[in-house]
């Protein structure tokens, strides 16, 4: 029995069944929805509940429409994205934008995992992560500035190689990292940045990125749409017990 009943309005609920049909394949990529009647009475709803969840799933670009012919699943899968440190920018893959480079205080949470004081100032990037064009990423990725200043890192150009080069130009070769995820609403920066449609979460990354013994050089704040892309993660078999 539930613990309490599901207090969103009827059409978010039905939008939110047909988006974990999708998603998880029971519905095909380019496949046809079932008729408006059909989904009318499948869900015991007016034809006007089904049209707004309908339209939520065309907002978040789950579905199409072609007149005179039907809804649609989108053709392609969520947009798998690796969840490494880098991304190598190409044709038709990845490029990022620079939005700000500064010297600034960090956020709390990202100086505790510096371990570095409040007080202490950092080298602070955010960029805009893009696929083919599309906004995928938003990001602020703070370094200690006993580390980063007078380094490419405070330089307001795109890094060749990225921030992991430099780290390793400078003696602190990134060993691993450390993510942490959460799932919230998006603040206003949030959405304008990523074009995101109304009522769409965002992944919270906040990761924490170390070299040698253990020498935090690196957090990052990253986030990401939750309706278009799925985080990949690897883990070397050696490292399970069991």
């Amino acid at each position: 029995m539930a613990r309490r009943p599901d207090p969103r309005p009827r059409h978010q609920q039905i939008a939110a069944e047909l988006r974990a049909e999708i998603m998880s394949g029971a519905l095909r990529p380019g496949e046809q929805l079932p008729s408006t009647p059909h989904l009318v009475a499948r869900f015991e709803a007016a034809n006007a509940t089904i049209q707004r969840a309908l339209q939520s799933l065309k907002d978040e670009g789950f579905i199409r429409g072609h007149a005179g012919k039907g809804v649609f699943v989108r053709e392609r899968r969520q947009f798998v994205v690796e969840a490494t440190t880098y991304k190598t920018p190409g044709p038709r893959g990845y490029s990022y934008e620079l939005l700000n480079v500064g010297e600034v205080k960090p956020p709390n949470d990202v100086a505790a995992a510096l371990a570095i004081s409040d007080d202490d100032d950092v080298i602070m990037r955010q960029r805009l992560l893009l696929h083919n064009g599309e906004p995928v990423e938003l990001s602020w990725s703070y370094y200690p500035l006993d580390i980063a200043a007078r380094s490419p890192l405070t330089s307001r150009k795109k890094i060749h190689g990225g921030a992991p080069r430099v780290l390793a130009d400078l003696g602190f070769p990134e060993r691993h990292f450390e993510d942490r995820i959460s799932v919230r609403q998006p603040t206003a920066t949030e959405v304008e940045g990523l074009d995101l449609p109304a009522d769409v979460p965002v992944f919270r990354q906040f990761r924490v990125v170390y070299s040698d013994s253990q020498r935090p050089v690196e957090v990052s704040i990253l986030i990401k749409g939750g309706h278009l892309y799925e985080l990949s993660y690897h883990q070397a078999a050696d490292h399970y017990t069991g």
